[in-house]
């Protein structure tokens, strides 16, 4: 399958090349600036030390910063299941869209039909299993909200890229606010941890904030019609079933 990509090469990278296999993950980004022209700039500033391996442009065109088999500097601090720093093993996809701080929006169709291809074309590329494919969010929980709850990860588990539940909405919307005991909520987290998510609170952090913020993150991902960090029967619901697929 080819692919058409605009080279815009960034200096930001690691100049030790590394192996496909070492690639294991896909890491979708949001640019969060108010300008494109500017999230360019900056991915392509030797002075800001950020990049990533492909931006995808609000008309769809896929700009190829640095080769794949090349560490960008995207993740930054970062955890998954066993794996730490996850830039030396993913590849970073930034979508222009101005964020949460000036003014998140709906990603454009445009964008998210080359989101497909791009993300086909490397998961058969570099074999990458789909319980791998992340938001940034889900690896740095306590630092980032991107790609945001405006992202469509159930649209693009229909097209076989990434992880979304198989529950019944109309079932699961019964039990939204319909609030658990503690161990429910510990059996939540228990799961959370299980799929990947880290246990590990920052230490200018408390273990109480920093479990709101994982609540929220979920929810981002996997019920974004309400992000409240109050964990209720369909949350516990859905990180159940989500197991599942992570065992």
């Amino acid at each position: 399958m080819a692919l058409n990509t605009i080279l815009n090469y960034s200096p930001n990278f690691n100049p030790k090349k590394r192996a496909s296999k070492k690639i294991k993950f896909i890491i979708f980004h949001y640019t969060g600036m108010k300008s494109e022209s500017d999230a360019l700039k900056r991915l392509t500033d030797i002075q800001s030390e950020v990049s990533c391996h492909y931006l995808i442009k609000n008309n769809g065109e896929i700009i190829k910063l640095v080769p794949d088999l090349y560490i960008a500097w995207h993740a930054g601090r970062s955890s998954w299941q066993n794996y730490k720093f996850l830039n030396q093993n993913s590849i970073g996809i930034e979508i222009t869209n101005p964020g949460h701080k000036h003014g998140y929006k709906k990603f454009k169709q445009k964008q998210i039909s080359s989101l497909l291809k791009l993300s086909k074309f490397l998961i058969k590329k570099h074999k990458i299993n789909s319980k791998n494919i992340l938001g940034h969010s889900d690896i740095a929980v306590e630092r980032k909200k991107d790609p945001g709850e405006k992202f469509p990860w159930e649209y693009l588990f229909k097209n076989k890229i990434g992880v979304w539940h198989t529950l019944n909405k109309q079932d699961l919307i019964k039990n939204r606010k319909l609030k658990i005991s503690k161990i429910g909520e510990n059996i939540f987290y228990r799961n959370l941890f299980k799929i990947g998510y880290s246990k590990k609170y920052p230490k200018d952090n408390s273990k109480n904030k920093y479990l709101r913020k994982l609540a929220k993150t979920f929810q981002r991902r996997f019920r974004p019609e309400l992000i409240d960090g109050k964990i209720d029967q369909e949350c516990l619901i859905i990180s159940k079933n989500l197991i599942k697929t992570y065992n």
